[in-house]
């Protein structure tokens, strides 16, 4: 198949997105695909042409253009299938606190949370007080998270927030250990609990991409009651989200007890990710998995 891989574009996890690409694009030359790559920041008026000569597109993109569903709604104008979920569910999950209401009205528990909307910030706080943590409404890879300890901090935080042309969700601080699950086709992956270096307060964007970073053990040694709850969760969330193919949920577990953060629907795909390790415990390797992806993607089509 004549492939269009779609990497880069320009949100602040444009490297992720590019790094994670060159493994991509190995693989699909190891299953026998002709591959053809489209960064949308370069070449974005040309993406429906080119994805009209395709026979499929592998989206590799994070924030947005991307998880927002903007690139899938143009897919969706073409004759070129792709992987993952459509636009509707992909601009849905994306914004955090529309995610976190979906939750809230199906009993699902997560972080106690508020949306700030205004750069004065802590005016507007009324339920939650430090230590919280202090994030972009939209976006991924832990960029833009301030932990805050103290009102200074809440407010700085709110305002780095904002610099970036956010709204900004203030969440709830609850000490656990952090733990993802992954979901392929519409089967939960074996869970990872992360650890982060000794130096980062929470699973930061170092901890995720450096080498160096956290430490991730999969199968996360968790009681089988609760690894069973988690991907029972993981998988209700998938499914109210109307997610498709792949997708991945985090959590903190505190007294035994797991509260979800958020949900990607387009995870990282570099050497160092979580969905890829997940996929290698269940018996993928990483060429299988892509091509896994893919045979959801085209199935969805019929």
């Amino acid at each position: 198949m004549r492939v269009l891989l779609i990497a880069g574009g320009w949100s602040d996890e444009r490297e992720v997105s590019l790094s994670g690409a060159k493994g991509i694009h190995s693989a699909l030359l190891e299953l026998g695909h002709e591959v053809d790559l489209l960064d949308p920041a370069q070449d974005f008026s040309n993406l429906m042409a080119r994805a009209n000569k395709a026979d499929f597109a592998f989206i590799n993109l994070h924030g947005s253009p991307g998880e927002d569903g903007l690139i899938q709604a143009m897919l969706n104008r073409t004759s070129c299938p792709y992987q993952g979920s459509g636009p509707e569910s992909s601009f849905l999950t994306l914004n955090k606190a529309a995610t976190k209401t979906i939750f809230d009205a199906n009993s699902i528990l997560s972080p106690k949370w508020e949306l700030i909307c205004d750069a004065e910030g802590c005016n507007g706080i009324e339920k939650l007080s430090p230590p919280v943590f202090i994030k972009p409404n939209s976006g991924g890879s832990s960029l833009g998270m301030t932990f805050a300890q103290n009102a200074q901090d809440m407010q700085s935080g709110i305002e780095k927030v904002f610099s970036m042309g956010d709204s900004a969700l203030v969440e709830e601080y609850i000490k656990g250990i952090e733990v993802t699950c992954a979901i392929l086709d519409n089967e939960p992956l074996p869970l990872i609990l992360i650890t982060p270096p000794d130096k980062a307060q929470f699973f930061d964007y170092n901890s995720k991409y450096a080498l160096d970073g956290a430490k991730e053990v999969c199968p996360a040694p968790i009681e089988e009651k609760l690894t069973d709850k988690i991907k029972e969760i993981t998988l209700k969330a998938h499914t109210l989200l109307g997610l498709s193919g792949y997708s991945r949920a985090d959590f903190i577990i505190s007294n035994g007890v797991p509260y979800i953060l958020e949900v990607n629907t387009l995870p990282g795909m570099t050497p160092t990710s979580l969905v890829p390790r997940a996929a290698k415990a269940a018996g993928y390797s990483f060429s299988k998995l892509i091509e896994k992806l893919i045979e959801l993607g085209l199935s969805r089509q019929k």
